[in-house]
């Protein structure tokens, strides 16, 4: 049986990791709707700059089609094991009929990424721009645990706290995810918690609320 044409895993060499962001906003048809404020209105550069990273709000903003990756970023995505790996679904193309070579399906496997997913790609830039920014911590919330996770890991790659509000609910089900954040040094809440005046409104009514992604980003804010 000649089993080489099942390998289905294609590695991106180191040095072939892109050195450019492509940002799709030049590209689209119409402009990307804006951030909206509380009050129905866009958020402006210095509003939006209260809650994220300069360099990150221009980067939202900019219609630039590529953006250079800072190298001490590419050297941290290469740290953390980035590029991930793509596999070709061999089983997924005989289950729904796909015969020979005409049509391939690929997935991208993020699992062997320290935090389980994608979004470390975009947590080490945040955090490298807040540390070149002067900031000292990061404030962030999290459902399941795969974004706190990755700006956990984020902030323990360039010497920032990270203080996490995680749904109360998926911080009492999911241990594992506590584990990585609190592993990474991250400062880690059950949201609705007794730590801001939002959650507080929920907590003292009932200490055990399930909470929901929509407070979480209330106790962060």
């Amino acid at each position: 049986m000649e089993l080489s044409k099942y390998n289905n895993k294609i590695l991106l060499p180191v040095d072939k990791i892109p050195r450019k962001w492509l940002n799709i906003a030049p590209f689209l048809p119409q402009k990307p709707y804006p951030l909206l404020l509380p009050n129905g209105e866009p958020a402006s550069f210095e509003a939006m700059s209260q809650i994220f990273p300069e360099e990150c709000v221009k980067q939202a903003m900019s219609q630039e089609e590529f953006i250079e990756i800072p190298d001490e970023v590419v050297k941290a995505y290469v740290l953390s094991n980035r590029p991930t790996p793509v596999h070709r679904a061999f089983r997924l193309e005989e289950a729904i009929g796909v015969e020979g070579d005409d049509i391939k399906i690929y997935f991208k496997n993020e699992s062997v990424s320290p935090t389980g997913s994608h979004k470390g790609n975009t947590a080490l830039a945040q955090a490298y721009f807040a540390k070149e920014q002067g900031l000292k911590g990061l404030v962030t919330e999290t459902g399941a645990g795969q974004w706190g996770s990755a700006l956990s890991m984020a902030g323990a790659f360039v010497g920032l706290t990270v203080k996490v509000f995680q749904v109360r609910i998926s911080y009492d089900q999911k241990p594992g995810s506590r584990v990585l954040m609190h592993s990474y040094g991250a400062e880690l809440y059950p949201s609705p918690s007794d730590q801001t005046e939002s959650g507080k409104s929920f907590y003292d009514k009932e200490p055990n609320h399930p909470g929901s992604l929509g407070i979480a980003i209330s106790e962060a804010v």
